[in-house]
């Protein structure tokens, strides 16, 4: 066996597709893009969207409602969740909240009125409601709001 006898094994290398290269090539004259039109000419696409003219369904749906670029999301806990941890530590903070597993996502946190507290603790929050405030002070608790 010699160098010269390798060969890979047949059905292996096909012939590459000579488009537009004559008749003899079977692919000539149009070069397998049909007659006439945009598809034919080079350069031309249509966008994601066309429906050969008709109008699209993205333009044929209603579109309501709006979006507010500007809204401040928050990560909202009720006193009823920092009731469960209120035994363990003397000051809540954000930091205490991820650690507990209350907040997941990475978002400034709010605090609302849901529940009572039955201890004086200091809370330590970047917003709180008016209720969540009243009921801090009722049980005898101080709270903190952080400035961004």
């Amino acid at each position: 066996m010699k160098i010269t006898d390798l060969k890979p094994p047949k059905g292996a290398k096909k012939k590459r597709k000579r488009v537009g290269c004559g008749p003899g090539s079977g692919h000539g004259k149009s070069a397998c893009r049909g007659t006439k039109g945009a598809k034919q000419r080079s350069g031309k696409e249509y966008g994601p969207g066309f429906e050969g003219g008709q109008m699209p369904l993205i333009r044929r749906i209603p579109k309501r409602g709006f979006h507010n670029p500007f809204k401040k999301e928050y990560a909202v806990v009720n006193l009823k969740r920092l009731e469960k941890i209120i035994d363990k530590y003397d000051e809540i903070t954000p930091e205490i909240l991820k650690k507990e597993k209350i907040v997941k996502k990475d978002l400034p946190i709010k605090i609302l009125g849901d529940g009572e507290l039955k201890k004086p603790i200091k809370i330590i929050a970047h917003s709180f409601s008016e209720k969540a405030k009243e009921k801090i002070t009722q049980a005898g608790g101080t709270f903190e709001i952080i400035q961004e």
